[in-house]
């Protein structure tokens, strides 16, 4: 999965749960100018970040690493 598509996909999560930025915020502890950054595609979350939106949201992210 893309970065775009992540964004996109926890977006859609967020929404479906019913769940403001604001909420999410408050919830995962992740300020909401980064979290507003994320969404909007400007942004660019550590891995920590993510782990705590995932989190609440009930999602798993897996990274795949690519030998060069």
């Amino acid at each position: 999965m893309h970065f775009t598509e992540l964004i996109k996909t926890i977006k859609e999560r967020r929404e479906a749960l019913q769940v403001t930025q604001d909420g999410l915020a408050e919830l995962s502890g992740v300020g909401l100018r980064t979290l507003k950054q994320f969404e909007s595609g400007k942004g660019n979350p550590t891995l920590l970040t993510l782990r705590k939106i995932s989190d609440v949201l009930g999602m798993e992210i897996c990274l795949k690493i690519k030998k060069m």
